[in-house]
């Protein structure tokens, strides 16, 4: 029994303290913090301009916004049509493989346009719950469309997309992994670099999965925390 522990821990001390390989895992961290918070950044950009575009083309008249609200829902689908990974080497692949290209460049703009798709329905399943009573009384008060969507709609569709939006983060910070395959020394790499080195499979993947999994407890409670205080406000 003793034995067994002791080769555990001897494996795991392998893989974090010689040569300060825990630097290597920090090193992945901080890239994969940096990817994931430039491409939530990008995707819910991109999320809330398709939506409002959607939601547009589905209740205009004018062809012009109807076919902009198309190209819209073509996005959307062909993103969500499409596994993330072929849509990475796609983008890498036709932009980014100069030598003075930055991969993690790359990395950013596939995940802001993958998530962008998903968070684009997630706002437009939340402007849509919004009472259309919401709309007509920001017009009849002679508010223009854009300052209704934004000042009176919007707000009130975070509020009932809150969960499933900081799911969508959640689900991005884990699909980031994916970015090692065009030579991002994220997480994943870092841990590969580290079997290089260890001949030891095992811990260093178990080390960066349990790094991910407190990255996902921490945003889930800031989350909640968010939740709850929203919930607050709504009641005083």
């Amino acid at each position: 029994m003793f034995e067994w522990l002791k080769d555990i821990y001897a494996r795991f001390y392998n893989a974090i303290v010689p040569d300060q390989r825990y630097l290597a895992y920090l090193q992945g961290l901080r890239i994969t913090l940096t990817i994931s918070l430039f491409a939530v950044i990008l995707g819910v950009c991109i999320g809330v301009f398709v939506a409002i575009l959607k939601v547009a083309g589905n209740n205009s008249k004018n062809k012009f916004i109807k076919f902009v609200g198309k190209i819209g829902s073509v996005y959307v689908t062909v993103v969500r049509g499409t596994p993330l990974i072929v849509q990475l080497l796609i983008i890498y692949s036709a932009f980014f493989t100069s030598r003075t290209s930055n991969p993690q460049i790359a990395g950013i703009v596939c995940f802001g346009i993958n998530s962008g798709a998903y968070v684009a329905e997630i706002f437009r399943a939340g402007i849509e719950s919004v009472d259309k009573g919401q709309t007509e009384a920001g017009r009849s008060l002679g508010i223009g469309a854009f300052k209704t969507m934004w000042h009176i709609i919007l707000p009130q569709a975070i509020k009932n997309i809150l969960p499933a939006l900081g799911n969508e983060f959640i689900v991005l910070v884990k699909e980031t992994s994916v970015v090692s395959i065009i030579a991002v020394s994220d997480l994943t790499k870092q841990a590969s670099f580290v079997v290089s080195r260890t001949f030891d499979v095992l811990p260093p993947y178990i080390i960066i999965a349990a790094m991910y999994l407190v990255i996902v407890v921490i945003l889930t409670f800031l989350l909640n925390q968010f939740e709850k205080r929203l919930k607050r406000s709504d009641k005083r």
